[in-house]
């Protein structure tokens, strides 16, 4: 059977682990060489690296703050020079920083929108001017259902989830007759991940409880909806939002 993304090259951001790391594991599996990002946990990122090499793949590790612009530009060229192409960005690095609006302070607002809103400006910059050049190019953004309905406690990552998504249209609109396709995945409550390993176990089961399916997502689930999304299988798909949660949010 053909593999789907055989000869194709992707850059998934906060790969490490959780959500991200799944991503990167299944697209390699279906043919794709890797570049698993990460900020600071080189070990875990060197090891999902040996994952894939286990499993007949190519990848490597590479640094960058996904936060700072001129580490993305060093990350997507150095991504070209080792693989001599880009075809797929997944954007899925995020924080988030649980507390009411009164009581949050500038400095953990600028701390999310960096790392959650302003990283899709300086992966996708650079990372376009290649995907344009070659006519073809898919970029797949990690929203959440936070930036669709708005969580208790998560105005900052609210608003920088809800931007994600109007990102995502936007430039859809803008790249489509050049061949470059562009999506987001948006996660309900996924379990490993930087959400769900927040909430007090006594709080996991109310949130159980308000989705239809009654349990959280794995983030296998998730790295196949990006899947789909950055294969030709959604050929016909761009600029719209898959939503993976569950049913909590319809």
């Amino acid at each position: 059977m053909e593999k789907q993304l055989e000869g194709k090259t992707a850059i998934v951001t906060g790969a490490s682990r959780g959500i991200g790391k799944a991503i990167a594991l299944v697209l390699a599996v279906h043919g794709a060489k890797v570049a698993v990002n990460y900020f600071e946990n080189r070990e875990k990122a060197e090891a999902v690296v040996k994952e894939i090499e286990a499993k007949g793949a190519k990848a490597i590790a590479v640094k960058a703050d996904v936060g700072n612009t001129e580490q993305c530009a060093k990350m997507v060229e150095q991504v070209k020079k080792e693989f001599g192409s880009v075809d797929i960005l997944v954007n899925n690095a995020a924080i988030t920083i649980d507390k009411t609006f009164k009581n949050s302070t500038k400095e953990e607002w600028d701390k999310i929108m960096a790392t959650d809103l302003d990283s899709l400006f300086n992966t996708v910059h650079p990372v376009l001017k290649i995907m344009l050049e070659q006519g073809s190019g898919n970029i797949v953004n990690i929203a959440s259902a936070s930036g669709e309905t708005g969580f208790f406690g998560q105005v900052s990552y609210s608003a920088a989830k809800a931007g994600v998504i109007g990102f995502t249209k936007a430039l859809a609109k803008e790249v489509a007759s050049k061949g470059v396709r562009v999506n987001a995945v948006s996660p309900g409550i996924v379990g490993g991940t930087l959400i769900s390993d927040k909430i007090p176990e006594e709080y996991q089961k109310k949130f159980v409880e308000m989705i239809p399916l009654h349990r959280f997502g794995k983030p296998e689930e998730i790295a196949s909806a990006v899947f789909f999304l950055a294969s030709d299988y959604s050929s016909y798909i761009t600029g719209q939002v898959l939503s993976v949660n569950g049913g909590l949010v319809t």
